[in-house]
């Protein structure tokens, strides 16, 4: 499979916003290894990130931040989510809450009950890349694609400069 999701690609094409699909090895699938095969910026790369609460009531929420930054979790995240303790989905409750495998996460057409919160840094780029909805592909969109996504805030702050640690 080369492209995104039928309905992925339905949203898009309905959207009236340039986009363009682009197709990925499943095994170059993560951001850096991705954008690095393949000649892409990480200026331009953006992060589907699920977040969840740790304790309390169980909340949810996507974040997408540019792949140059890092999710405030302790901070802004945990703020806005109304928890002591916030932390990352991990791939299976990711795949339950998504549809979608880590690598290929896709901040469209996410659930409508799944707060989308998206740093105010992506919205300044002139395009993005994200997650195709499959580990299959990417997509080349205008930030302006969150502007038509449901139950979605632009949130100042949502990251801090800086990449993501890398795994150990």
């Amino acid at each position: 499979m080369t492209d995104t999701l039928p309905h992925i690609r339905t949203f898009l094409e309905n959207s009236e916003i340039e986009f363009e699909v682009m197709a990925c090895d499943p095994a170059l699938a993560d951001t850096a290894v991705f954008c690095e095969h393949y000649g892409i910026s990480l200026d331009h790369s953006a992060n589907a990130i699920v977040v969840k609460t740790k304790t309390g009531e169980r909340k949810c929420a996507a974040c997408v931040v540019l792949a140059t930054a890092r999710l405030d979790v302790n901070h802004t995240v945990r703020k806005k989510i109304g928890a002591r303790k916030v932390s990352f989905a991990g791939a299976e409750e990711t795949l339950s809450l998504t549809g979608m495998d880590l690598g290929g996460v896709t901040p469209l057409c996410l659930p409508t009950d799944l707060p989308l919160w998206i740093d105010a840094e992506v919205m300044k780029r002139p395009y993005i890349i994200l997650g195709g909805g499959n580990r299959h592909s990417k997509i080349r969109v205008l930030p302006d694609i969150f502007r038509l996504t449901p139950n979605t805030e632009i949130v100042e702050g949502l990251a801090l400069p800086g990449p993501p640690p890398t795994a150990a």
